[in-house]
Order: structure tokens, then sequence, then C-alpha cells
């Protein structure tokens, strides 16, 4: 899920992509996608619509951008897919590169992050939970670039 809708100015004209909050976790996960271990994620339908952003689509190139605030890379979404939570697979809990071995292992540190005062905080809502049922934003994507390492884009021409 994208925290902010602004553009950074070195990549002008793609949307910012910003993984969990500023901090540690966001380091993290920044590091994952960097390194290529990180090609999943997960957002809540309820998130976009707050936030008034459309859910992302295949094809959808974003910044992601790091804990100081800046773009590292570039992904390119291949596939976005909306379920109910409890319809997480392994597969995708497994691709989100956070060493999840099981679906239940991934759903307890998911549901953490969704149930910290930082998510009910941006969602303006105190008593925000997640269920089985609650639409999830299975998104899989692909590093087109690492923005730190001058001239490195993708052989596609992107």
């Amino acid at each position: 899920m994208t925290r902010d809708s602004g553009v950074p100015a070195d990549v002008p004209g793609l949307p910012r992509f910003e993984l969990a909050f500023p901090g540690p976790l966001r380091d993290q996960l920044v590091g994952a996608v960097l390194d290529g271990s990180k090609t999943s994620t997960t957002g809540l339908v309820v998130d976009y619509e707050h936030e008034g952003e459309p859910l992302p689509q295949a094809g959808d190139r974003f910044a992601v951008i790091d804990s100081a605030g800046q773009p590292v890379a570039v992904i390119e979404m291949a596939e976005v897919r909306v379920v109910p939570l409890g319809q997480v697979d392994l597969a995708h809990a497994v691709a989100e590169g956070e060493g999840d071995t099981s679906v239940a292992g991934w759903r307890v540190s998911h549901e953490r992050f969704w149930h910290s005062a930082d998510m009910r905080a941006a969602l303006d809502d105190p008593d925000f939970t997640v269920d089985d049922a609650t639409l999830a934003v299975l998104q899989r994507f692909r590093l087109v670039a690492d923005l730190r390492r001058a001239g490195d884009v993708a052989s596609d021409g992107g």
C-alpha cells in the first residue's frame, strides 16, 4: 500500500510505493525488495479506499521509497488479486520475503501490523481489526531498477 501519493522529483511520473511506515520494518522490507527476496506484498482494500487511491493493476510502475523518503527502486506490478484474507496462499506468503514458512505465521505478523496503533491511526479507526473476510490486495511485482546504482534499469527499456 502506498502511504502517500506524492511523486519523487527524481522519478517523474511514478507514484510512490511505501511499504509499512518509516522505520525498521520499512527498512527490512525495502532491503528485501532490493535483494530480490521480496516479490509480493499485501495491502487492504479498506486502506486504499480510506486514502482515495485506486488499486494497482498489472503493468503499473512505482517508485519504492525508503525510510528517509528517498526513491531507491522502481517496481512493476506483475499481478494484482483481491481475495478475502482467509484465502491468502502459502506461495504469496513466502514471496513476501519475510521468512514465513506458513500462512499462519504470515498472518500473525501481518495482523500485528494491521492492528498496530500506527495503522489504526492511519485508518482513523482506533478499533480496526481484520478477519478472514477482510478484502486483501495481493500484489506480485518485479524489480525494474535499483536507483541506488546509477544506470541500473532493466533491459526492457524501462
